[in-house]
């Protein structure tokens, strides 16, 4: 997608075929491959032989420049199901080939577990230009009070004020952007980008021995270096949604003032990124520590490799936040229909779905089945990839809608940082504002347009003070926790309960109105584990565990509504 720099070119963007009408594209000279388990390697970056005598007669035979490691990073500590990602290559050919045709001849030899192109995916967002105004009230999406334009409805908004009430961000949190790159030295972004401690800057050494010379600012994977700076813009509108300083009298605020943000470059100058990237991208973010990663990026193609990626982040308590896309169609973009991502789609000033963009007359927010949630996503100003003084910067796709969904998870990973990744997928649902939009599309309860509603920062943030984050008492005669919680309706959740010995309880379950909806009596082991009945209605409920003795401890816990 193209950025649109005049009003003529802006008008000639209206008459662009939409994205989906569009062949699949994918690198003309590389194509991604996992080799099966259990076959010995001898490999080194940049040569073209692996070790295995038909995989190297391929090779040799269809002209292999080079093949190297997609995932070349390490974790910092020990991640769980982590894949074993020396068996996940890139092969670059010394010139053009048929891609289909050869990786057929690659899994022939049987020795190669999938096989894939280095498709080619898009930021999701297109940025125009409007005159001068104030700064903060532009923000509608975090305050609309109703004046931004003639269809703005006071309201239609994701309560930021109230919520940075309840948090601001926690700076021991990390959230990696992957995109385009940032204005590394924006005053907005001042004290907020990520370093990595363990390398010493400007030596020519892999200090750290992850696999990246000098890599101090995270990594530029479209050019293969150690300075992730934005060429296009994309990433830098991105960047200030999540993580624009606040409160600090200039420009735009974020929606998280304190974490620290990881700039990862998957997207070039034309906003234009293949997969290969992409995948390097989510292995780094995870492997050195994010807690919350944003991609407002996507392709129509399926990737196992991306795939396996995502599940590695998922596997980690990693959050994934990716954006629909900007089609007005049904059709699933990647990562966004990965099931371990949450999927956000875009809402205008007046809280409908973005159809369309101000752009383009044949955009709007895709949707279908995989949709979370949405939220504001048209006409979001932001920074400028060239300029500190430019705040007339303005953009519109899912691609901004997306972020805003990430700086309230890295709120909530700020609050309670070992949350799970479903648990905070469960609350952004939940407490997502319902019926807000055409009443055609935002159906009561979730439907394929709104996902679960438009994003409410104040009652996320909320929610998780009043159930997750409860404390446990230092000295009581029993530790209990609930999992997962929230849950959803229908789904069996546990109470997890330690005693000193064996005992008799009364175990009730209250609603928030103070009705009660069960009641039991339980021989407790030392360690027990205690369905929660199904079947309980959405919204707040105690667990109360009551010895004969009069002793009691109770935990909150949500039933989501979905």
């Amino acid at each position: 997608m193209q950025k649109n720099y005049t009003l003529l070119l802006f008008f000639l963007g209206l008459l662009l075929q939409p994205a989906f009408a569009q062949p699949e594209r994918y690198h003309p000279r590389e194509f991604i491959l996992q080799l099966k388990p259990g076959h010995g390697l001898d490999f080194s970056e940049g040569r073209s032989a692996v070790g295995l005598p038909a995989i190297d007669a391929l090779n040799k035979e269809l002209g292999v420049a080079a093949v190297r490691q997609v995932a070349r990073s390490t974790p910092r500590v020990p991640r769980r199901h982590r894949p074993d990602t020396r068996r996940l290559l890139l092969l670059r050919f010394e010139q053009d080939i048929d891609v289909v045709h050869t990786i057929n001849l690659y899994l022939a030899t049987g020795l190669v577990e999938f096989a894939e192109p280095n498709y080619i995916g898009q930021g999701g967002g297109v940025e125009g230009l409007t005159p001068n105004d104030s700064f903060f009230s532009r923000q509608w999406s975090l305050k609309n009070d109703g004046t931004f334009d003639v269809e703005s409805i006071a309201g239609a908004d994701i309560k930021m004020e109230e919520a940075w009430e309840l948090a601001q961000g926690n700076p021991d949190i990390i959230v990696a952007i992957l995109d385009s790159g940032a204005r590394l030295s924006h005053p907005e972004l001042a004290g907020r980008l990520w370093r990595n401690s363990a390398e010493v800057p400007g030596n020519g050494q892999d200090d750290d021995q992850n696999g990246y010379v000098d890599d101090v600012l995270a990594w530029d994977f479209a050019n293969d270096d150690n300075v992730p700076a934005d060429d296009h813009g994309h990433g830098s509108n991105v960047s200030g949604i999540v993580a624009a300083n606040g409160n600090n009298a200039i420009g735009y605020a974020g929606v998280d003032w304190r974490s620290q943000a990881m700039i990862c470059k998957i997207l070039d100058e034309n906003n234009n990124g293949f997969y290969s990237w992409w995948v390097e991208g989510i292995y780094y973010a995870v492997d050195h520590g994010a807690s919350v990663i944003n991609m407002s990026v996507g392709g129509t193609a399926y990737s196992s490799a991306m795939k396996q990626a995502i599940d590695y982040a998922h596997a980690n308590n990693v959050v994934v936040v990716a954006c629909m896309m900007n089609t007005n169609q049904g059709i699933p973009f990647y990562p966004a229909a990965y099931a371990n991502t949450i999927a956000v789609g875009a809402t205008g000033t007046d809280d409908r779905r973005a159809a369309p963009f101000f752009w383009d007359e044949s955009s709007g927010s895709n949707y279908g089945a995989h949709i979370d949630l949405v939220a504001p996503g048209n006409y979001i100003y932001g920074l400028d990839e060239s300029s500190d003084l430019n705040y007339n910067s303005i953009w519109g796709g899912t691609s901004q809608a997306a972020p805003l969904v990430t700086g309230v998870a890295t709120l909530m990973k700020g609050l309670e940082p070992g949350i799970d990744v479903e648990t905070v997928r469960n609350i952004l649902r939940a407490t997502a504002d319902d019926q807000v939009g055409d009443p055609a599309e935002d159906l009561p309860g979730w439907d394929i347009y709104y996902g679960a509603g438009r994003l409410n920062a104040f009652r996320a943030l909320e929610l998780l003070t009043n159930t997750v984050s409860v404390e446990q008492p230092r000295q009581t005669w029993a530790r209990v926790d609930v999992y997962p919680n929230p849950a959803r309706s229908g789904e069996t959740a546990m109470l997890d309960v330690q005693v000193e010995y064996p005992q008799e309880v009364s175990f009730v379950i209250w609603d928030n109105s103070g009705r009660q909806r069960f009641s039991s009596r339980l021989r407790l082991d030392q360690h027990s584990r205690i369905p929660i009945p199904a079947g309980l209605p959405p919204g707040l409920h105690w667990a109360v565990l009551r010895t004969d003795e009069g002793k009691a401890i109770s935990r909150k816990f949500l039933v989501g509504r979905y």
